[in-house]
């Protein structure tokens, strides 16, 4: 029979959805509920539309410069690095009125191109590639969220690689402690030049006497019967009498285990099914 199989099938691609959309949720949550949020900084490499209200020919888009500044007609030089767009408004509009150049001017800035906050998104996500951090309070979920989710071969445990002080950092996420358990120490901050990796899933794999050998995801806290109806089960021939797993132990050697129906199944498992002697 198959619907057992069909059923597991069904189940992953489930998971891989509700991890997804957890993340969706998580991250429009998360910004709905800070109306004190940062705003955005401009940086280096960053580019910026400037207009001046009833004053077209002063309309400018630039790219701020290593050193954070842009040149704007008529005043030159002006540093706009690691102001909000507001401040920057304020800025050029104080220094067009001091200069004599536009009586009360009346500036406003966007940001077209967020180029100096950017995170990485690698690995099993749906859209992998670098995102702009578009306010100080980004998270994991915002991360994962603009990527498209996971893709149904991505795994539960993110890794984060940042610099910190000059010392590289890997943190391991469960997402779904961050995001289906709603932890929200998990759920971390993010910062510029942060990267974000998905790995596969983790597998096991079964071979000998059952209905379809092969790897298959390891979900959270698999017994051996649960393996093994994912495999299709026992063939006619074999028995469910000392069946084995292999497994890596803590110093990476192999060794072989006798398995029974609610043992545990760990990543890289093998489940061996002997054929019986009847």
């Amino acid at each position: 029979m198959t619907y057992v199989p069909i059923f597991r099938l069904l189940q992953k691609q489930a998971a891989a959805l509700f991890l997804t959309c957890a993340a969706l949720m998580f991250a429009s949550a998360a910004h709905a509920q800070a109306p004190g949020q940062k705003a955005y900084l401009i940086g280096p490499g960053d580019n910026v539309r400037i207009t001046v209200f009833q004053n077209p020919d002063m309309s400018t888009d630039t790219r701020v410069s290593d050193q954070g500044s842009i040149t704007f007609p008529l005043i030159g030089a002006v540093e706009i690095g690691g102001l909000t767009t507001g401040q920057a408004e304020q800025k050029i509009g104080a220094t067009l009125k001091s200069g004599g150049f536009v009586l009360k001017p009346q500036v406003n800035m966007i940001v077209t191109q967020f180029r100096s906050r950017q995170v990485t998104v690698l690995g099993y996500v749906n859209r992998p590639g670098r995102y702009p951090l578009e306010d100080q309070n980004f998270r994991l979920a915002d991360v994962v969220a603009l990527a498209g989710g996971l893709s149904p071969q991505g795994g539960e445990i993110v890794i984060i690689t940042r610099v910190r002080t000059g010392k590289e950092e890997r943190i391991a996420v469960d997402l779904d402690s961050a995001f289906v358990f709603n932890d929200l120490g998990k759920n971390i901050d993010m910062a510029p030049g942060d990267t974000v990796y998905v790995p596969r899933f983790a597998q096991f794999y079964v071979y000998g006497q059952v209905q379809r050998p092969g790897q298959f995801r390891v979900e959270r806290n698999m017994t051996l019967q649960q393996a093994l109806a994912l495999s299709g089960g026992v063939t006619l021939r074999g028995t469910e009498k000392g069946i084995t797993i292999r497994r890596r132990d803590v110093g990476g050697k192999m060794e072989t285990l006798n398995a029974g129906p609610f043992d545990r199944i760990l990543p890289d498992d093998v489940i061996y099914v002997r054929e019986s002697v009847f």
